[in-house]
């Protein structure tokens, strides 16, 4: 009675089983991406084409199903069981299929749309290139003058900042030409094509540079050339003013006085010819690079400029003369001799005071700085009094003018005379006691050297003597000799110091030659004396070791032992935890100088060595005390490294505590001052600021879980006072980060409320293709006020953080994200508020897509230099699927009933459904499942991370071997 049920059933489940082992056949066939282009849109139409066949197997599924039933129904109850589980079998086929299918198709298809945004992206690059060697392909234009030639200097400039700024785009377009290869192996893509376009790009950028080095070294040489006729103008200007300053009949200087100023102007006249020959020169090389009108401008200009030198040369030599003959026909030597007595009695008050004030019999001088003090005042008074050469040069030529006069000039001739007889005598009494100072410097230097000398002698003499003394009463003599001599040299070595470091003060008193010989006499010395010094502490060493060896084994023993007990009892009393960072610094400084002690113990254990004398018991306890003294130091070792890393973890905490603190305290204020009401002029602005300030919280948050964490460290470390008053640290601190999580959520509903006022009946859509743009090469794509906050987040990244960081973050939002999109699938929809509270909470997701898109296209900008392609590649696909979900969660959740949790319906995926709305289907499949939806896929373990990865991206889990996952009891996805 059950055969041809039977028959019915193994010949339904032969043919399914043929049905999907061809159509896996088919799907291997096809699943690959490397090839041509050509090739790739051939296997994106086959996998279309197996898609399509969907159908057929549902339906040769649903006929098992059904021969199934009525084979179940009139079967012996013990066949049912194998019945069954050849049933289950077929189901899990039946899935593994349809989902090879569809991600075998879709990854296809995924790599067909990267390559076409490739090729976009790379003819836009083109396009710029193209445009680019036409702007730069003419020659250099000449320019009229210095501000022409500075904005053209400025064009160039502008060209190149657009060169360096398409930087960023070929980097993109070499990192996605090297992602592109490694997926298809196209030759089109390949290494050589990605050093082409870097070559090209490289031949347009030093083209773009040598223009504007050369438009900067013209600018610049024009840029001097006109600072020197302007300096000259300037020059020329004055010279004129100081000419008719003194000409003229309103001029009520005296003849004198104007026929000197005009001298003097005459004197400076060939600087100015030689300023404008320079000029000249310059404007040569100006002129070459200046268009042929500038240059008749340049030259006209130099021309001008010598006519009116000429002209002003030949008018002051013309005055000049005029002035001349004035000064003999009215009395000049009258006004000559006034002008020579009153330089005369100046010059006799100048003596007169260096006399009083430099010169003057000065006290005995002791000390060294007594002695360069002298040294100084000499050496100023004599510099003063050569100063006066010229006056004394000046006075006699002017006495010698008035001697061609018939006047009597003999009181004024002796009173020159007589102030220039006091001037030599001061000169000479100055030099001499500069001198005299000078040779007690050098004796005053030269005493350590002596002194040195005659500890030399000294400590020479103590180590023949000491070099060997058999008997007790010879080194009680000679090591205290020895001590005595070790003392003095090391206060002779004070001075001797000293004195190398008065290389200049020795140079400017004696010269560079004496004194260069002194510090190498000096140097020398430090030397002996080092050796010498060094010798004698190894003659102490040795002489204290024979005497040591002299005294009771026990007598050295019992104090270092003493000493290594209360060294183990101090140690035992600092293994306590300390309450605060300032203890523990103590504590860390105490264990420290524990340590230091242990050191010189030890050293003091090895000098009482030799005192064992082969004692088998001494060596016994020697032995015995080393080993506790070791173990000692290791112990401390362990303390000190404990204590520091405390001090390092709790520095960390408190610095980072306090800045969290600040930030907060900061941002409240600014937070607070939003919440009165903005007007139209300023909601603008207001908002801007508000989402820069919004910008800054995740970084915070993850901050903020840095310092808990850190803390959590500390209080382990620190005694139950200090560890409460962490704990009170981090309560307040979450407290105040809650207080701001409140604020700003009730600022941005406000801020929300009033954008949709403003914004109400439109409705930002979104969805799952790859933008026509591309989503990876934009630069010129303006940016939304959304994504603001995103770019504040990436600029703090690229200075702040590292590619690690970035990645966790990306993470974190999107595991939030769709965290809150699998609680919004699965509440109840039993009323119509739960129904716009749904839509609503849908609606504040999908306005936060650009910020995750910008977000991850920073990321992936930073990839190639600090990630690694599986990490990007795994983030690239949970991003799509995110928001291939959100894109299809309104469909699937209005075709739930009221009351019933829309994560858990049946729902229908159609074969002919696209292909965003079939990866709903199967995320819905997960909701049902697993009841965790795409959360369980976030935070699950790492190997069901895996399992659910291989599913959506075929790389892992393909084939009809390749079954990753499968429904088991009691668990969701394994």
């Amino acid at each position: 009675m059950t055969q041809q049920p039977q028959e019915d059933f193994d010949r339904s489940v032969e043919d399914a089983q043929a049905w999907m082992k061809a159509v896996q056949d088919q799907l291997q066939v096809n699943d690959n991406t490397q090839g041509p282009r050509a090739a790739l849109e051939a296997r994106l139409r086959e996998t279309e084409k197996i898609c399509q066949l969907e159908p057929e197997g549902r339906v040769k599924v649903d006929l098992v199903l059904q021969t199934a039933e009525a084979l179940l129904a009139c079967c012996p109850g013990d066949q049912k069981p194998e019945i069954l589980a050849r049933l289950k079998d077929i189901k899990a086929q039946w899935e593994e299929t349809v989902t090879y299918m569809t991600h075998c198709h879709s990854r296809i298809e995924w790599v067909w749309l990267h390559w076409s945004e490739y090729l976009l992206a790379r003819d836009e690059f083109y396009r710029w290139f193209q445009k680019m060697m036409v702007t730069l392909e003419p020659h250099i234009e000449l320019q009229l003058g210095l501000k022409e030639k500075q904005w053209q200097l400025s064009h160039a400039q502008v060209l190149l900042h657009n060169v360096d700024n398409q930087a960023v785009l070929l980097d993109r377009l070499l990192e996605e030409a090297a992602s592109l290869f490694n997926r298809i192996g196209d030759p089109s893509v390949d290494e050589d094509a990605q050093k082409r376009m870097k070559a090209e790009y490289d031949a347009v950028k030093a083209k773009a540079q040598n223009r504007v080095d050369l438009l900067e070294q013209v600018a610049q040489e024009h840029e001097a050339y006109q600072a020197g006729v302007d300096e000259f103008q300037l020059w020329l200007k004055a010279v004129v003013e100081k000419v008719n300053g003194c000409m003229g009949r309103d001029c009520k200087l005296p003849i004198t006085q104007r026929l000197f100023t005009l001298q003097d102007i005459a004197k400076d006249f060939p600087r100015g010819e030689k300023s404008l020959e320079r000029l000249e020169e310059q404007a040569v090389g100006v002129n070459r690079n200046t268009s042929p009108l500038g240059a008749e401008k340049i030259t006209g200009e130099l021309e001008e400029m010598r006519n009116v030198l000429e002209k002003l040369r030949a008018l002051l030599e013309e005055e000049v003369e005029r002035l001349r003959g004035l000064l003999k026909s009215r009395g000049a030597c009258e006004q000559q001799i006034k002008r020579l007595e009153a330089e005369l009695s100046e010059f006799r008050t100048v003596l007169q005071r260096l006399a009083q004030e430099g010169l003057q019999p000065a006290a005995k001088a002791g000390t060294k700085d007594e002695l360069v003090a002298h040294w100084r005042r000499y050496s100023a008074t004599q510099a003063a009094l050569a100063s006066e050469e010229p006056r004394v040069a000046r006075l006699q030529a002017q006495l010698k003018e008035l001697m061609v006069f018939p006047h009597d000039l003999q009181p004024l001739s002796d009173s020159v005379v007589a102030a220039i007889q006091e001037y030599q005598s001061l000169k000479g009494r100055s030099a001499r006691l500069r001198n005299a100072a000078g040779v007690e410097l050098w004796q005053h230097f030269q005493r350590p050297l002596q002194d040195l000398q005659l500890w030399r002698a000294l400590a020479q003499r103590l180590l023949e003597v000491t070099a060997s003394l058999p008997d007790l009463p010879s080194l009680h003599t000679f090591l205290p000799q020895i001590e005595a001599a070790l003392m003095e040299s090391s206060r002779l070595k004070e001075p001797l110091t000293m004195l190398q470091l008065k290389k200049d003060l020795l140079m400017g008193v004696f010269g560079q030659e004496r004194a260069m010989a002194l510090l190498e006499q000096v140097a020398g010395s430090v030397r002996d004396r080092d050796l010498l010094h060094n010798s004698l502490l190894q003659r102490k060493s040795k002489l204290q070791s024979l005497l040591a060896q002299h005294k009771d084994f026990g007598a050295a023993f019992e104090p270092l032992q003493r000493k290594l007990l209360d060294l183990q009892a101090r140690v035992q009393a600092e293994k306590g935890l300390q309450r605060d960072l300032p203890g523990k610094q103590a504590q860390l400084s105490r264990l420290q100088e524990l340590q230091e002690e242990g050191l010189d113990l030890g050293a003091q254990m090895e000098a009482a060595r030799p005192l064992i004398q082969e004692n088998p018991n001494h060596q016994h306890k020697m032995d015995q005390l080393s080993s506790d003294l070791q173990a000692l130091q290791r112990s401390l070792e362990d303390l000190v490294d404990r204590c520091r890393q405390s001090v390092q973890e709790h520095c960390t905490f408190s610095h980072q505590l306090l800045e969290l603190r600040q930030w907060i305290t900061v941002t409240m204020q600014k937070l607070e001052a939003h919440r009165g009401d903005v007007g139209p002029g300023t909601a603008e602005s207001q908002e801007a600021e508000f989402e820069r300030l919004a910008a800054e919280f995740p970084e915070k948050e993850a901050q903020l879980s840095l310092v808990e964490a850190q803390g959590w460290l500390v209080m382990e470390k620190s005694s139950p006072e200090g560890a409460g008053v962490v704990r009170a640290e981090l309560g307040e601190l979450a407290a105040s980060w809650r207080a701001l999580r409140l604020l700003e959520e009730s600022l941005l509903r406000n801020w929300h409320l009033q954008r949709m006022e403003v914004d109400s009946g439109k409705k930002m859509v979104f969805t799952n293709n790859i933008p026509k743009s591309g989503f990876l090469i934009n630069p010129v794509n303006p940016i939304p006020r959304r994504r603001r906050r995103v770019d504040l987040l990436q600029e703090e990244g690229g200075s702040h953080e590292d590619f690690s960081q970035l990645l966790r973050n990306f993470e974190q939002w999107l595991q939030a994200e769709n965290s809150k999109l699998v609680r919004i699938i699965a509440m109840r929809t039993s009323t119509a508020e739960n129904l716009r509270t749904r839509e609503s909470k849908l609606q504040e997701l999908e306005a936060r897509v650009p910020e995750g898109q910008h977000l991850f296209e920073n990321l992936l900008r930073l990839g190639p230099a600090r990630g690694t392609s599986d990490e990007l590649e795994d983030l690239r696909y949970q991003w799509m699927l995110y928001k291939s979900k959100l894109k299809d969660s309104s469909h699937l959740l209005t075709q739930s009933s009221p009351g019933e949790p829309a994560g858990f319906q049946k729902v229908q995926c159609l074969p002919s459904a696209p292909r965003g709305q079939r990866a709903g289907c199967l995320e819905g499949w997960w909701a049902r499942d697993t009841g965790a939806g795409l959360v369980g896929f976030l935070e699950g373990s790492k190997k069901t991370k895996e399992h659910l990865w291989g599913i959506t991206s075929g790389l892992r889990c393909a084939g009809p071997q390749g079954s990753c996952f499968q429904e088991t009891p009691g668990s969701g996805v394994s």
